[in-house]
């Protein structure tokens, strides 16, 4: 008996060093060092956060201006996934206190970034950041997901109609909860519900065109929901 608890404190000390290694080899997983400096730097609440991955991420070097001349905050990170996102919530929206958040997630996901997901739980952390955003007072605002035909990086997924199957489950669950909705896919899309070459250079990222067809669209929405 002592010999096998011996061994199992032994195992459970093994468990633990090899667990803490790999937390440190990953380092800061959800980057929460990313906009740690930035966050301290906003002394006015912003009116909306912009929460998302690199198509969020890209927005701001693309058009800062958008951002600028309407008290909005951009804190998009390449390549992030929803969980990533879900964990970093609290830092880079809520203790921002603004007035609204815009989501737009959930192609990682179906690249599978960080693993294979099923889009019930991609769909599943996107509620819980708009569940958090309603218990601090913020208003949530969900994007589709864009169109995308094939992933450069990660070919052969086939990606569009899982993005219309995800795109779906949101706007119902906005329209069963009275949350405003951005339609960006309808108005990108092309006939194989990808993004057209005018609109991005990889099938993924818009061009600059692809985001004044975007602020356009959010604009209007956060107008009308926003005061």
């Amino acid at each position: 008996m002592k010999n096998r608890k011996r061994f199992l404190l032994v195992a459970s000390c093994i468990c633990a060093a090899t667990t803490l290694f790999a937390q440190t080899e990953k380092g800061d997983w959800a980057q929460f060092g990313r906009y740690a400096e930035a966050n301290k730097r906003v002394e006015i609440p912003a009116n909306v956060v912009f929460m998302g991955n690199s198509i969020t991420d890209g927005w701001w070097p693309a058009d800062s201006t958008f951002f600028i001349q309407h008290n909005f905050v951009d804190r998009g990170i390449s390549g992030q996934t929803t969980s990533e996102m879900l964990v970093r919530f609290r830092q880079d929206v809520i203790n921002l206190k603004p007035k609204a958040v815009v989501i737009l997630a959930g192609i990682n996901d179906i690249a599978h970034n960080n693993g294979v997901i099923a889009l019930e739980n991609v769909f599943g952390n996107l509620v819980s950041m708009a569940e958090l955003a309603k218990v601090n007072g913020i208003k949530t605002i969900f994007c589709s997901v864009l169109p995308a035909y094939d992933f450069p990086w990660r070919p052969g997924l086939e990606p569009a109609d899982k993005v219309i199957r995800l795109n779906k489950m949101i706007k119902e669950y906005a329209d069963k909860n009275g949350i405003p909705y951005v339609d960006y896919h309808s108005a990108m899309k092309d006939e194989r519900n990808g993004l057209p070459s005018n609109l991005s250079k990889d099938g993924v990222h818009p061009t600059l065109e692809g985001y004044k067809i975007m602020e356009k669209l959010v604009l209007r929405v956060i107008w009308e929901n926003v005061r």
